[in-house]
């Protein structure tokens, strides 16, 4: 009786030794986890910015006509497009094929899409939902994370893609990178309001109605 008290005691303890240190272990795992998970985001967050600032150096002709073109990875012709193009191709080019992904969203969630755009179309367009500020809007803030409407040019960081109203309701859309201004200090924006994609300090140039950060769908 006596020797299986003591085994059960032994027990006891080896059970309490060995599960504080598992929970320990657990909670270095999901603590390395989250590093590695924060440490990718940076990393996509870094090329998305090159990826728009490389955009700096094509001459587009803005032209917001309907094109009809390939699905998935279909684009417009390369010197031409609208603000949205320079967002999407920017994605492109770090392996995001946002024309598939929001289509993908809008087949199965078309309801929760602007009705502006329902109005002129049954059922989702692959050739040009993607390419609507109103339509990223919802798919950034369903699949992204929404982000502040703030009035603090530091709350703004590379990778935050920007929405504004320019006046009378027309949508545009930039993203911000890690180029500061001279003059104001504060990160520029990379977008095409007419004259092609272009690096400039625009922030609060116009009322803004988006903030959001998009990591793809792998992340």
């Amino acid at each position: 009786m006596l020797r299986a008290r003591l085994k059960f005691a032994r027990g006891v303890l080896f059970v309490l030794a060995v599960f504080p240190s598992l929970s320990v272990v657990a909670r270095f795992g999901a603590a390395q986890s989250n590093s590695n998970s924060e440490a990718r985001r940076r990393e996509f967050l870094q090329h998305l910015v090159a990826a728009a600032i490389e955009r700096t150096h094509h001459v587009v002709r803005y032209e917001p006509a309907y094109v009809r073109i390939p699905y998935p990875g279909g684009d417009v012709p390369a010197d031409t497009g609208v603000c949205t193009d320079e967002i999407i191709r920017s994605y492109r080019s770090v392996g995001v094929d946002l024309q598939k992904e929001v289509h993908e969203d809008m087949a199965q969630n078309f309801e929760r899409y602007p009705r502006r755009w329902r109005w002129l179309s049954s059922r989702p367009d692959a050739n040009i939902d993607h390419r609507r500020v109103a339509n990223l809007k919802v798919f950034f803030s369903r699949k992204g994370e929404s982000l502040s409407l703030s009035s603090r040019a530091e709350d703004y960081t590379p990778g935050d893609l920007v929405t504004w109203d320019l006046g009378g309701d027309v949508p545009h859309i930039g993203v911000v990178v890690d180029q500061k201004s001279p003059q104001g200090g504060r990160y520029m924006i990379v977008h095409n309001i007419g004259q092609g994609p272009r690096m400039e300090d625009v922030l609060f140039h116009w009322k803004i109605t988006g903030h959001y950060r998009y990591f793809g769908p792998a992340l």
